[in-house]
């Protein structure tokens, strides 16, 4: 992954269906794109931080897309978390299995819900139904971003 790959969220694609990687529109002055990243959101995402965090999600535990957001500093950034996880070169070593919604249900992966299922079933984790996570407060990780000091 190359370093220093960001997204930004800002009023121009906050509801568009494809987030891409992309830097505030040249056009505007320095002062304007550093204001205008601030105000429309906490923070940027860098893919690199949402990798790291995922990596201190012990096996056996899950967390959900808006945890990582609000660990990043940016809580409302749920959609872009999962694009980014959507994106992981390495499942193997960056955990995003272990990412499910807020209500414990499964969500998305990138090699299907069954795969996504097995690896959590290996886990420990197991399911009320086919795709809620049993107890999923009792196992419920709240990440920490050392960068960021956010309570939980």
């Amino acid at each position: 992954m190359e370093k220093g790959h960001e997204m930004y969220m800002n009023r121009s694609n906050a509801n568009m269906n494809s987030f891409k990687g992309t830097k505030e529109p040249q056009h505007l002055s320095p002062r304007l794109q550093t204001k205008r990243t601030s105000v429309i959101t906490n923070k940027v995402i860098k893919y690199e931080d949402v990798y790291d965090l995922l990596q201190k999600i012990p096996a056996g535990k899950v967390s959900t897309y808006g945890d990582l957001a609000k660990a990043l500093g940016n809580p409302s950034a749920s959609r872009i978390i999962g694009r980014i996880l959507g994106k992981n070169p390495n499942p193997v070593q960056v955990p995003c299995h272990r990412i499910v919604m807020s209500n414990g249900k499964l969500g998305g992966y990138m090699h299907g819900i069954e795969i996504k299922k097995e690896l959590l079933k290996k886990e420990g984790i197991t399911f009320v139904n086919e795709t809620t996570v049993c107890n999923f407060k009792n196992i419920r990780f709240y990440p920490q971003n050392s960068k960021t000091k956010v309570k939980n």
